[in-house]
Formats: structure tokens, sequence, C-alpha cells
């Protein structure tokens, strides 16, 4: 049994991490809520805007190996603080930006400091908490996502109407000023302090997470959900106010209380599942999440080809939907943990961003809106029209996105195979190192 005080430390060291992702994700999210402001300031076209989104996403998925790397061999404390610093410092330099390259600059300094969030604190979650609590412990931390982009979408547009959009970035930045010494006073735990006996150093390379089938699995699970999920975060305000005819504030906050309703409930309700049925079964962490995400298929087809002007169906769709995909985090990340030596456990969450964002991520909203021109071009053509209306831009999105019920179909189909491997995995693991067999003692 842990002890009381040590317990409440462990909780508190866990409360600070979810409030460190919940502004990694506000930040984040914050030129998506500045879009319009940033472009008729810059007179950017839609190519530049999206290429601001993009290198962030390709510097943080190449940077995130050799930092998880650092985090397993370096403190995970210090790390984080210095990555804190740098994400929030660039976030706010953008506050005195001068032109387009200005803000190229900071949103690669914010993909930076952000690369080193993830390895290190799941990592250290993992030696927080015991196996059979990992699903709660990580599905809170990544309830992140949703707060920090709800909170940015709610925030960061009233102030920049208020104040501008340059007080906005400010003030994104400003919780660092709290939570950097707050993390520094935690007591980092040693790596598998949380197992059933303390482990020594397994002096792993990374082609030894490589070689684990169900890492794989789990790698193109990612890509799959975060094409969806960055599809979804880029196009689904579009989305309400070309084929519902709402107005751009009112599709925000629809938007923001999908992700806030959505994400919370789904990712709560998934981490209680995921520690409940591990006990029961190893592979049952991976079929929740399947089954989450060949739910989220129908929800989300109705969601989309709801007709004009039913955008409060549409949205209580979308929520279950993204409720859905949300429980995907808490279960997987913690059969991550389950399958990887402890001090192997950066390097994995770190080769699994870069794959999930360089092959899902970059191309959701790419690969989407690319689509969504080309079926728009057709809708028009069809129709005898020479000219690209808004209506027509309307029904290129609306087919668009039906592409994400496709992709869910495929993402519960990869982790069922997933989850045929999983305890095939666990029995090697747990052959090299017999004290980290998953345990509710």
């Amino acid at each position: 049994m842990t002890p009381p005080t040590k317990r409440k430390a462990y909780l508190f060291a866990a409360l600070v991490l979810f409030a460190i992702n919940i502004l990694n994700f506000y930040d984040r999210h914050v030129p998506g809520a500045l879009t319009e402001p940033l472009r008729k300031e810059f007179h950017l076209t839609d190519t530049q805007i999206g290429l601001l989104g993009s290198v962030f996403i390709w510097l943080y998925a190449i940077v995130g190996v050799p930092l998880g790397r650092i985090a397993d061999r370096w403190s995970r404390k210090k790390l984080l603080a210095l990555g804190v610093m740098v994400w929030s410092s660039l976030t706010a330099m953008a506050a005195f930006a001068t032109n387009y390259p200005m803000l190229m600059i900071s949103r690669l300094g914010v993909g930076l400091g952000e690369a080193a969030c993830a390895p290190t604190a799941t990592s250290w979650l993992g030696d927080l908490f015991r196996p059979d609590q990992r699903s709660r412990a990580l599905a809170l931390f990544m309830l992140g996502v949703p707060i920090g982009g709800s909170l940015s979408f709610f925030f960061s547009g009233p102030i920049a109407q208020a104040y501008g959009w340059r007080a906005a970035m400010i003030l994104a930045a400003a919780p660092a000023l709290l939570l950097v010494p707050a993390l520094l006073l935690l007591h980092e735990p040693p790596r598998g302090d949380s197992e059933a006996q303390r482990t020594s150093p397994s002096q792993g390379s990374i082609w030894r997470v490589m070689r684990i089938p169900t890492f794989w699995w789990i790698v193109v699970s990612g890509a799959l959900l975060n094409f969806n999920l960055y599809a979804i975060a880029t196009f689904l305000p579009a989305f309400f106010s070309r084929v519902h005819h709402v107005t751009l504030a009112h599709s925000g906050i629809i938007t923001g209380f999908i992700y806030l309703l959505g994400g919370v409930s789904g990712g709560l309700f998934a981490g209680y599942l995921g520690d409940v049925i591990v006990g029961k079964r190893k592979d049952g962490r991976l079929l929740i999440a399947s089954a989450a995400a060949l739910l989220s298929a129908p929800l989300a087809w109705l969601g989309v080809l709801q007709t004009a002007g039913s955008h409060v169906v549409a949205g209580v769709f979308f929520t279950l939907t993204y409720a859905a995909l949300m429980m995907y985090y808490g279960p997987v990340y913690a059969a991550i943990q389950d399958i990887v030596a402890p001090d192997q456990r950066g390097t994995a969450m770190a080769l699994y961003f870069m794959a999930m964002y360089l092959c899902g991520a970059s191309f959701g909203p790419l690969l989407t809106g690319h689509l969504s021109d080309r079926l728009a071009h057709r809708a028009a053509a069809l129709a005898g029209s020479t000219t690209l209306t808004e209506a027509y831009r309307a029904v290129g999105l609306q087919q668009a996105m039906l592409i994400i019920p496709i992709l869910s179909t495929v993402l519960s189909l990869v982790l069922y195979a997933g989850s045929r491997t999983i305890a095939s995995d666990l029995k090697v693991r747990e052959a090299v190192t017999p004290e980290l067999a998953i345990s509710s003692d």
C-alpha cells in the first residue's frame, strides 16, 4: 500500500502535470483561434496559415525522439521545465511579430518546447502509478487535450476582440509563471518506482522498443486517430459556418463545447474502464479503445450528414463522436507503459509521437482540405457552374469530412489487431523482468 503522505504527493504531481498539459494544448490552439486577425494584419493566404501549423508538427515530431531519449537518461523535471519555458516564451514572442517570418519562428519555438512535454510527463506518470492505476492517471493527463483546446477557443477570441490578438498571445503564455515553479518543487520518482519490485536499468536500445509488435499497431492507430482529430480541429468550425450557416463566433463556441463535454466525458470514462478491465484480461485496454473507435464511425457519419440548419443535432453527434475518439488515450497510453521497460518509456512515447504526428496529424488538415477543394469543384461542375460559390464549398467540405468515419473504422480494426498481440508481448517482457507483471495487488 502507498502511504497517505506519499499518495497525496503523487496526486499533486499528477495535477501539476495535468495543468501543464492544459497549457500545452491551450498554446497549441491559440493561432487557430486567432486565424482571422493574423490573416488580415499580415495579409496571409490560407496556405501560409496552414504552413504555420505544419512546421509546428514537423519540428515537434522530429525533435521529440531525441528529447524522449534524454527523458530516459536525465532529469525529467528539469527537461520539462525547460520545455515549458521555451514554448511559453515563444508563444509570447508572437505578440511582437511584425512579419510572417517572425510568426514562423514563434511556432517553431513552440514546437521545440512542447516536444518535451509528452515523453517526460507520461514517463513520469508511469512511475507514479501502478500498472492497474495507469489508465485513469493517463486519461486525466490527456484531458489536457480537450480542456486546453476548448479554453483556447473560448478565451482567445474574446480577448483578441477586446484587447487585440497580441494581448491574447501574451496571456496564453502567462500561466507558465506559476506552473514552472510548481513543477520544480515536485519530487521526481526513480524510474520503475511504481512496479511491484524495483527494476534495474534494462540498458535497452531504441531497437528493442521497435521490435515489439503491439507497439507498431499502436503507432498506426495513433496516426489514424490524429488524422481525424486534427481534421476535426481544423474544419469543424468551418463546417458549422458553411453547412449550417452559423456565425463565426457561434461556430467557435459550439466547437469549444464539443471539445469540453465530449473530451472530458470520454476520457474519464475510458480511464476508469481501462483500469477495471486490465485485471481481468490483458488485451482489455486495446479492446475498449477498439470498440470506442468503431462506435465513433456511425456517430461521425450522422453528424456530418445532417441537413443545413440542423446544427444542434449535428453538434450532439459530434460531441458523442469526440467522446468516443477520446476514449483512445487512457487505455492505449497505459498499454504502451505496460509493454516497454520503465527506462524506455520516454523513448517509446517519443517514437510514437513522431509517427503519429508525421503520418497522421500533419496530413489530416492538408488532405481533408485538398479533398474538400476537389469535391467542391466537382459539385460546381456537375451543376454546370464555372463559379465556385460558398454553397459548393459547403458541399465539398461536408463530403470530405466523411473521411472521418471511414478512418475511424480502420482505426478500430488496427486496435483490435493490437489486442491480439499484446498478451504475447507482455509475456516476453515478464519473462525478462517478472517483477513488472501487471497486478492489482
